[in-house]
């Protein structure tokens, strides 16, 4: 299953010093992992939130990457805000878990800077300048 994830910085760079293979542990204020099933979607979420919120670096990347089909079968599917905003709803205590069936690579396939960011974005990787390169 191919999933998208909007992210901000700090997270950004957590999944990079994991050689862009696991998700790090959510804080403790947040009982889910949700990954959302659209492009769309998640450039929405990066665009109009994370580049706009300080904590996200006041830019917003998303992400794509892949899960096992049979495990990922197992997550609920929730439908928020709108029939397109479909996120697969992976409590926070099964992350680990969950981390060793994604395949292959985390990739960053789309950055939004804000009117705050205070970096450049590269046009090839999406990554902030200077920033570990990210798998093909």
């Amino acid at each position: 299953m191919l999933l998208f994830r909007p992210t901000g910085l700090t997270e950004l760079r957590l999944v990079a010093d994991s050689g862009w293979r696991v998700w790090p542990p959510r804080l403790p204020d947040q009982p889910i992992f949700y990954p959302v099933l659209t492009r769309d979607y998640a450039c929405k979420i990066a665009r109009d939130w994370n580049s706009v919120d300080q904590f996200s670096g006041f830019v917003g990347f998303v992400t794509e990457f892949e899960i096992d089909n049979d495990y990922a079968g197992q997550f609920e599917i929730r439908t928020v805000a709108g029939r397109s905003h479909q996120e697969l709803w992976v409590p926070s205590d099964e992350l680990d878990e969950f981390n060793k069936h994604i395949v292959g690579h985390i990739r960053v396939v789309e950055a939004f800077p804000g009117p705050n960011f205070e970096d450049r974005i590269d046009p090839h990787t999406h990554l902030p300048e200077g920033m570990l390169p990210a798998p093909i």
